[in-house]
């Protein structure tokens, strides 16, 4: 594969777009090649190679590309229209099952974003409690929202730092940042700002930067302390929810938070996301509240289409099973790999998540920086010349589907021992 329509339309791309993507992760050197299909665990590029996917959308392709009954259920919708601007029944329905499969969610407002769902989810909490600060974990990631682009490692007691140009600083200044798996740092800055705090906004298992899995009892003093201190407890269940279970992480973990957000793959592919939380909080969006959330797209009939298909086959297939035994499948041998070649790398992983680090396991986002980056991105480009296509950062987390056989997994462990042997 010489990659040359690849190379032509990402030169066109410079000129148009700024650094020839629109996303940054995207973009990766010399040039990202340029998607013609994708099907089930294969994605094909406009140069006639084939890859084993495990970027997977980044984590919403739960069932693999372009599954038939999601696609079954998005022109059976198309039919019938796409966009109405009055409510539909179907997102009455998918709000329905939402309340079912999460403790932690009694009303829903539907967005168009993971982005968007964070950022209502904070408003939200302040609107709830009239407070102004909130708290994220170090490395987290809920967006591309100002108050959460804040340099990680800034220091769980100053202000924040906007981690962008043309983000002011007085947007960033009430979030304060705690590292993951510490109870007692999250302990001193509640305790340092008391009934200041309107939230907590954290990823159960950290997505962004691995991942990276919480310790034993961690999400339960998490629980402990923010109801202590009467501060909002958001689950960013972008990437976990319906990843881990139907439930999410706080399904698999047991712990029940105030509010959480969804997206990923609950949209099967299309934009979609979700804020949720007790009905005593959510009474305060309006119309029925005083905090302002709209959007024109906001439960478009498509994405509830396509939520309603996926929330359907999860209910009465034994999905989870099939997909945990994968992961661990694929962890396992990658762990023999670095073993048998001697390398000080290590793998982590949940359920169909997983990554390798070129380092030590990381608990927190610190830990996880002091991995080599720069070794890792031949690893990708070894592995893309083999014909699997990996997430191209050290920090995005691998996703197995559904789709993925036991063939295309003995065929990514072949590639690993041959990338790495080459690394």
């Amino acid at each position: 594969m010489s990659g040359e329509r690849s190379r032509e339309a990402f030169e066109r791309a410079r000129a148009v777009l700024p650094g020839g993507v629109s996303s940054p992760v995207r973009a990766f050197s010399p040039h990202p090649f340029y998607a013609e299909r994708a099907q089930g665990s294969r994605i094909w590029d406009i140069d006639g190679g084939c890859y084993i996917d495990y970027c997977m959308g980044y984590g919403p392709l739960l069932f693999g590309h372009a599954p038939t009954f999601v696609r079954d259920a998005i022109v059976e919708q198309l039919d019938r229209g796409w966009l109405y601007g009055t409510p539909t029944e179907g997102e009455v329905e998918l709000a329905e099952r939402l309340c079912t499969y999460y403790p932690s969610i009694e009303m829903v407002r539907f967005v168009s974003t993971g982005t968007e769902a964070t950022m209502a989810a904070l408003r939200i909490a302040r609107g709830y409690t009239g407070r102004s600060k909130i708290i994220k974990v170090e490395g987290g990631f809920h967006g591309a929202h100002d108050a959460v682009l804040v340099k990680a490692g800034s220091g769980a007691l100053t202000h924040g730092v906007p981690d962008s140009l043309g983000v002011p600083q007085e947007f960033t200044r009430h979030t304060l940042q705690v590292p993951f798996n510490d109870p007692e740092a999250l302990a001193h800055v509640l305790d340092a700002n008391a009934e200041e705090v309107a939230a907590l906004i954290i990823e159960p298992v950290m997505g962004n930067v691995g991942p990276i899995l919480p310790e034993n009892g961690y999400l339960e003093e998490v629980r402990r302390l923010t109801r202590e201190h009467d501060v909002v407890l958001i689950f960013d269940e972008v990437i976990t929810g319906f990843r881990l279970g139907i439930g999410g992480a706080q399904e698999y973990y047991g712990v029940v938070p105030d509010m959480t957000t969804l997206g990923k793959v609950l949209g099967g592919g299309l934009p979609i996301g979700v804020v949720g939380g007790r009905r005593e909080i959510m009474q305060h969006v309006a119309p029925q509240g005083k905090v302002y959330q709209a959007g024109t797209f906001n439960a478009n009939p498509l994405s509830i289409a396509a939520g309603l298909a996926i929330t359907a086959r999860l209910e009465r297939e034994d999905v989870y099973r099939v997909l945990s035994e994968r992961g661990r499948a694929l962890r396992e041998a990658i762990e023999d790999v670095i073993h048998r070649l001697g390398l000080p790398y290590s793998v982590v992983g949940i359920a169909s998540m997983l990554k390798l680090f070129f380092g030590s396991t990381p608990t927190n986002y610190v830990e996880a920086k002091r991995c080599d980056a720069t070794g890792y991105l031949e690893l990708f480009r070894n592995m893309l010349s083999c014909g699997v296509f990996l997430p191209p950062s050290q920090y995005e987390t691998d996703f197995i589907s559904y789709a993925h056989t036991d063939e295309d997994i003995e065929r990514t462990v072949q590639a690993y021992e041959s990338s790495l042997t080459r690394a």
